[in-house]
């Protein structure tokens, strides 16, 4: 099965976005939420599942990048403040007949002394169970620091929660653990396969850069044939400047044209 390539929402105007997305050749959305922005009445829920027809036939997914908002905090008001957060976007998510939301641990933190390990275990749990029942896919990230950016504790958290995964290649390739040699870009993706449902595609992330994309398809092709194998079939080319975009997509075309899919 040839997997569907996705962009982000890099765009603010929706006629723009969608218009960009069906003319090159785009099969969905991963649509990040901004915190600052999110609905807060009927009235304006009711706006925003309108607004998220518009994009039909186009696939639409969810992400959920909010920074230092997190589930597991050690203080009990803000995790629990997190929880609701999420919780009213598996609502909305649900409400608009989608079905997967991706979600982090520790973004914008650079330390997880203020994390609870188990809190972590047991909200993230409650959060998958509540999306179980309302048919929306809770996704875990995998991030370039912290907890998730160790194979062993990211599969870990995986297993513990029931949580699907969502893979980040650019950020597996720049973590410690993988630089270092300690882990392999693969040990993020061979422990979860079946269980893959989106990917994130570029080269790499630097520090005052953000995401690279890659000067060749050798750059990304391990990786890419890793996700094969999974059977991951969302693959988010997570690159928000045009130009990088399109060639990443002119790189990943021609790579499943080699592949006969």
């Amino acid at each position: 099965m040839r997997p569907k390539l996705v962009l982000c929402n890099f765009l603010n105007d929706i006629n723009e976005l969608k218009e960009f997305a069906m003319v090159h050749g785009f099969s969905g959305i991963d649509w990040s939420f901004d915190l600052d922005n999110l609905p807060k009445t009927p009235e304006e829920e009711s706006a925003w599942v309108k607004k998220m027809s518009f994009f039909h036939p186009l696939e639409i997914r969810f992400h959920c990048p909010f920074n230092r908002m997190d589930f597991g905090h050690s203080d009990y008001a803000k995790s629990k403040a997190a929880i609701d957060v999420f919780s009213s976007i598996i609502r909305l998510v649900a409400k608009a007949d989608f079905d997967h939301v991706t979600v982090h641990i520790g973004l914008g933190h650079n330390s997880t002394q203020l994390l609870s390990w188990k809190d972590t275990i047991v909200n993230l749990r409650q959060i998958v169970q509540l999306g179980a029942k309302q048919g929306v896919k809770i996704c875990l990230e995998n991030l370039a620091w912290g907890w998730t950016s160790k194979p062993n504790l990211f599969e870990k958290l995986i297993r513990k929660t029931g949580a699907f995964v969502t893979c980040d290649i650019g950020h597996a390739h720049a973590c410690e653990s993988v630089c270092t040699q300690q882990y392999a870009v693969s040990d993020f993706i061979a422990p979860h396969s079946g269980n893959i449902l989106n990917a994130h595609i570029y080269h790499t992330e630097l520090a005052g850069v953000g995401h690279v994309p890659p000067e060749q398809i050798n750059d990304i092709r391990h990786r890419l044939d890793l996700l094969q194998d999974a059977g991951c079939r969302w693959w988010v080319i997570e690159i928000r400047e045009p130009d990088g975009l399109l060639q990443t997509k002119k790189l990943i075309d021609g790579y499943l044209a080699d592949q006969g899919v």
